[in-house]
């Protein structure tokens, strides 16, 4: 059986981690779907940034749309539109035939907007009207003013994608504002179906402590943070709490595994796939990582429900001099400061291409 389908087989979930214009119109991603069981999408400012600024793809409509007035973030978000209406409708059968539990696209908020529940909030809102499309979900960031924003746009049924978690502590911030958005719709006697995913970024916590641990550790922290962060997330989905909202209705907030290129050219460029292969779940894979594991993916088992080993490494790590809590909050800061560079070059690129004939063209 191809790898991908052996994920498929088991609960899991493949998403695809890239968007872009050539992949698109080549029939690519198409075929991703019907040979490789890609059955979803995730987008963020860096991959539209290399999709707009590399190549020539998006240069008629940027030069038509800036002859319209467009500029800065209304340009951007309706070129992503445009690709992630495409996109869904490859995926739309998976949602129908899903129920509308798979199937998905992503489309993220500005990450300038990380620190700000209210405008959060009401860009998730705009985003989500504009689109007007059954299987695009909004991502919010997990940070502190994210997860307010993620409870209030459940509530006004906006599908959420929370992304930039790192720790257990962040899922389960993510997960209760869900559970809440969730509640307060009930109460209000509305649709409990909104549905979301929680993002864990999982190869960063590698590349954050190369060269600071011994051998033994090398590439072992981010699986560890993945399976105590997979035996919360089954212990929630059997909670009496939650069997009461999925009696009113409510879908699982999916647990989605991110950041799952290989890093380390000491490791198998598959290793994170396969070390997170587990039920209930989806696995978005970056383009490179998809075809590798497709030509040559070995599964071995599966994650341990009850976190296996998970605890017993992360007590090496704390004996290694390494602060799970800050580490997990720094690395959320950084990948915020990251996602905004992207934001602002995205801009960048955008305001390049448009020059000539718009001179006046703002990137803010």
């Amino acid at each position: 059986m191809i790898p991908c389908k052996q994920l498929r087989a088991l609960g899991q979930s493949v998403w695809l981690d890239n968007i872009s214009r050539d992949l698109l119109y080549s029939g690519a991603l198409q075929r991703y779907r019907d040979t490789l069981s890609v059955t979803g999408l995730t987008s963020n400012p860096g991959i539209f940034a290399r999709a707009i600024g590399q190549g020539s793809a998006y240069d008629e409509a940027i030069r038509r749309k800036c002859t319209e007035g467009k500029s800065g973030t209304e340009l951007f978000f309706e070129l992503a539109l445009e690709d992630l209406r495409r996109a869904a409708a490859i995926f739309l059968p998976v949602h129908e035939a899903s129920g509308g539990i798979d199937g998905w696209v992503s489309l993220e908020v500005s990450p300038l907007l990380a620190d700000e529940t209210a405008a959060t909030v009401a860009e998730a809102k705009r985003l989500h009207a504009l689109a007007d499309c059954p299987n695009l979900l909004i991502k919010i960031p997990g940070t502190p003013a994210g997860v307010e924003a993620v409870e209030e746009a459940i509530f006004a049924g906006v599908p959420v994608n929370v992304t930039l978690l790192f720790s257990r502590e962040q899922y389960i911030a993510a997960a209760d504002a869900y559970w809440r958005g969730i509640q307060r719709r009930v109460k209000a006697g509305l649709d409990a179906k909104v549905v979301s995913v929680a993002s864990i970024f999982i190869s960063r916590w590698d590349a954050a402590v190369a060269g600071k641990v011994s051998a033994a550790l090398r590439n072992q922290l981010g699986v560890a943070m993945a399976r105590r962060i997979y035996e919360s997330y089954l212990q929630r989905q059997n909670s009496a709490a939650w069997k009461k909202l999925v009696a009113a209705g409510a879908p699982p907030q999916r647990l989605l595994w991110a950041s799952t290129g290989a890093k380390d050219p000491q490791v198998r460029d598959t290793f994170y796939i396969e070390a997170l292969a587990a039920a209930q779940t989806i696995n978005t894979l970056p383009e490179k990582t998809l075809l590798s594991f497709a030509a040559h993916g070995q599964l071995s088992g599966v994650m341990p429900r009850d976190g296996g080993d998970a605890e017993i490494l992360l007590a090496d790590f704390a004996l290694a001099g390494i602060d799970i809590v800050a580490l997990a909050i720094s690395l959320q800061h950084e990948g915020t400061l990251a996602f905004s560079l992207s934001w602002q070059q995205l801009l960048a690129a955008l305001a390049e291409k448009c020059p000539p004939l718009n001179p006046g063209v703002s990137t803010s």
